[in-house]
């Protein structure tokens, strides 16, 4: 399957000019060669709406693999991206011995968290319980960026709140919950 075709995003020029697809050696074209590559990875998952990534199927994907120049990231060009991905707080590695699979995150914690806080704000819900399944698939988040967001994420957003003491994360019978301050 074409992704360039199922998804409706914007391919970054450089996915189509060869030298994208090998790291370069000059350290200010490879920071501009890493900014491209990592933005071009969060806004596919973002488009996908997915928070993982599997090397080997990422890596045989058309995103690190454009069959139309005939082109394909390395193995190490991809743990290059990634690592840099991980860098900036936007991916962790699931096994970082293995380093086969990864939780991919688009928005860091903190933004996702400032992004909910907001979403509170507007709605008036300070000094309110939500449980995490309103808060990521109920009717009042639809449209929102954080709807469908899976679990883990949202603990990790919430934490930052509490951290910040904007938000206290609640347990009530066989349910999660925060309350939003």
């Amino acid at each position: 399957m074409d992704i360039r075709n199922s998804l409706k995003m914007e391919w970054p020029w450089q996915y189509n000019f060869p030298p994208f697809f090998t790291i370069q050696p000059n350290s200010d074209t490879r920071k501009k060669q890493l900014e491209a590559w990592c933005s071009l990875i969060l806004n596919y998952h973002k488009q996908k709406k997915s928070y993982s990534i599997d090397v080997t199927e990422i890596l045989n994907s058309q995103l690190c693999h454009n069959k139309e120049i005939d082109r394909k990231l390395s193995l190490d060009g991809l743990y290059t991206v990634l690592d840099e991905l991980c860098r900036t707080g936007h991916l962790e590695w699931k096994d970082p011995k293995t380093k086969k699979q990864c939780l991919v995150m688009w928005r860091t914690p903190e933004e996702w968290g400032n992004l909910i806080y907001s979403w509170i704000i507007s709605k008036s819900m300070t000094n309110t319980v939500c449980t995490f399944y309103e808060l990521t698939n109920g009717e009042e988040s639809e449209g929102t960026e954080f709807h469908g967001l899976e679990k883990w994420l949202l603990l990790r957003a919430i934490k930052t709140l509490e951290a910040q003491q904007k938000a206290e994360i609640m347990m009530f019978d066989d349910s999660e919950g925060v309350k939003f301050f």
